[in-house]
């Protein structure tokens, strides 16, 4: 599968919701923070799914949510 291109990929963060799990149907964008440095801590699931996960624990881990908001409004 290729990979996104990264305008594609932060996209996917406000529109793909998890697929399985506690926090099943939620957007990635809108993991907590703690469920993603578990995930951090144990390995992403693989594919884009693991991806999104990561990118999403590097924004919230860097303060950088705020970046997300023009693409939520596009949605």
């Amino acid at each position: 599968m290729p990979a996104l291109d990264t305008q594609q990929h932060f996209m996917q963060l406000v529109t793909m919701k998890m697929p399985f799990g506690k926090y099943k149907d939620k957007l990635i964008c809108d993991l907590p923070e703690y469920y993603l440095i578990w995930y951090h801590r144990k390995g992403f699931p693989a594919g884009t799914l693991g991806s999104l996960m990561a990118s999403m624990y590097e924004i919230q881990l860097n303060g950088l949510e705020y970046l997300l908001a023009p693409l939520r409004n596009k949605k």
